[in-house]
């Protein structure tokens, strides 16, 4: 999943970023409305959590101009306990659930894999390509009936190209996705994993699914 967190306390923003990431899935923090709005109106993303309270524009009035924009992303809104008014006003004006603070990391990462499979009707927890199959929630891969042993770095960058499949991804895009670098590091890192994932994924396949766009990127497809 890509997820967008818009909460200001860094403490909470951290825990939520950190727990996602540590299950795979990539993660967009912003700390105020805003810029929250701005993200959530202009990206794609499979989920978006809004905590109620933010600097400038709070977090409710970040709900209503996306439903008001025909955003459809699935929204979970973050409000203090017992604030049952403020969840009620969520709820009405478009949110998809809600958790109340403090939660438990867990809790959350169920809820917001339930929340989408609920909204898109589709599972997210597992990716197919030909005869490459990869679990997120078990976090495993597969071809055909060999299991396939791969570094978190590994499991990253195949997800990434796997969640598009026959779309290229470009180098850039795989560098800030995977390694979070916002800019060039001037290294042929990118192809070195990628030479390693053709290693355990391709060689002695008779189909080779990992495929180089001279000039660009890379594509996984089957055919």
């Amino acid at each position: 999943m890509k997820l967008l967190v818009i909460e200001d306390e860094l403490k909470i923003a951290n825990l939520l970023e950190k727990g996602f990431r540590e299950q795979g899935h990539e993660v967009d923090v912003s700390l105020a409305g805003d810029d929250g709005l701005a993200r959530a109106s202009n990206n794609p993303y499979d989920a978006i959590l809004i905590d109620i309270m933010l600097p400038g524009r709070d977090g409710l009035s970040v709900l209503k101009c996306l439903r008001e924009r025909k955003v459809t992303t699935p929204v979970m809104i973050l409000t203090a306990r017992g604030a049952v008014s403020e969840r009620v006003e969520g709820l009405n004006l478009g949110a998809d659930d809600y958790m109340a603070k403090p939660f438990s990391m867990d809790e959350v990462v169920a809820r917001v894999r339930a929340l989408v499979r609920r909204v898109t009707g589709e599972s997210i927890s597992l990716y197919k390509v030909g005869d490459l199959q990869m679990n997120l929630v078990k976090r495993e891969v597969v071809r055909g009936n060999r299991k396939i042993d791969l570094t978190s770095r590994e499991f990253r960058l195949l997800e990434h190209l796997m969640r598009s499949p026959g779309q290229v991804v470009t180098r850039t895009q795989l560098i800030e996705r995977v390694w979070e670098y916002h800019f060039d590091p001037g290294t042929n890192l990118v192809d070195v994993y990628i030479q390693r994932l053709r290693r355990k994924i391709d060689d002695g396949a008779d189909v080779r699914l990992i495929q180089t766009v001279r000039g660009v990127g890379y594509c996984i497809k089957a055919e």
